[in-house]
């Protein structure tokens, strides 16, 4: 039987780097089509036009039929089409066109398109959790405090400077002027008082365009792993900064992580919170994994590792 894959596209995913290889993707498409023609998949990409566009795209599609929806952008496209795809059994995707893509390297699908193409014709079909906070879904990580701030900032950076490096820059720029926070954070029901730089509350395990923040957090485990900074000094946070890019920051002195399926942080003053790579409203935020909430398509096994 033929499925119907709807290809999500953000033109502006990856400050238009998403717009800008639209023809590279549908070659990459119909040369996946003619070398896989038992996979009998029918395809169509349709363009977002604005905020918000994703979603209701996705949800029309899964309404008419579609059994594929992928997203084609970054990490914000993709939670705009989760939001719209989940509850629908439609199974998610993804072909990673943004500025971080960190999804992507949790699910082996970072740094080959022509993978992520193929993966829509012979991917692994599976169920993964899903996180949601005041409302909104997301599949990556989410949080709040000193990476809401970064994040915000990298977000209106320069259009020249992308990936890790506009991350780098936005974390120099905002850490001089960020002070520690007052919260109060509970975990499945345990309550304690804490002054901390950030909480990240992660399904998966990189963002900031490729900071291990959860190195051993999984998609299907049904908890979240929260990484929680404490208060740290200008010098203090610089040199242990790089610590994150590999994933041993968890061993420094102010950095604890713990496992939960319920994570609230309520704080003095609002803090901005981060979800999926945007600013999407402040605290107080109720975090709940969601078990199995979604199928997504994973690549082979075979597939990620040839894939160059």
């Amino acid at each position: 039987m033929t499925r119907r894959a709807v290809i999500v596209l953000n033109p502006t995913g990856g400050r238009g780097q998403a717009g800008r290889r639209r023809a590279e993707l549908e070659r990459l498409l119909r040369d996946a089509a003619t070398q896989r023609p038992a996979c009998a998949l029918k395809w169509e990409i349709v363009e977002s036009s604005s905020a918000g566009a994703a979603t209701q795209i996705a949800a029309r599609s899964a309404e008419t039929g579609a059994t594929i929806i992928a997203a084609a952008g970054g990490d914000g496209t993709l939670n705009e089409v989760l939001n719209g795809v989940i509850g629908t059994g439609a199974t998610l995707a993804l072909l990673p066109l943004g500025t971080g893509n960190d999804f992507s390297r949790t699910a082996g699908l970072f740094g080959s398109l022509r993978l992520a193409v193929e993966t829509l014709f012979d991917g692994l079909d599976r169920p993964i959790d899903v996180g949601l906070v005041n409302g909104r879904y997301f599949l990556n990580v989410a949080g709040c405090g000193f990476d809401a701030v970064v994040a915000a900032r990298a977000n209106h950076g320069p259009r020249w400077l992308r990936g890790a490096p506009s991350y780098v820059l936005a974390l120099l720029q905002t850490l001089a002027r960020f002070r520690p926070a007052d919260v109060v954070l509970t975990l499945d029901g345990e309550a304690s008082a804490r002054r901390l730089m950030l909480c990240s509350v992660a399904n998966a395990q990189t963002y900031g365009a490729g900071m291990r923040i959860a190195p051993d957090a999984m998609l299907d485990d049904g908890l979240f792993d929260v990484c929680i900074l404490g208060a740290a000094g200008v010098v203090e946070f610089i040199l242990a900064f790089p610590r994150v890019f590999n994933g041993t920051h968890v061993a420094h002195p102010k950095v604890t992580i713990l496992r939960a399926s319920c994570v609230r942080v309520e704080s003095s003053s609002p803090l901005p919170l981060l979800v999926d790579g945007e600013v999407i409203g402040a605290t107080p935020a109720e975090f709940t994994i969601q078990p199995s909430a979604i199928r997504f398509l994973f690549p082979q096994p075979q597939a990620r590792s040839a894939a160059p």
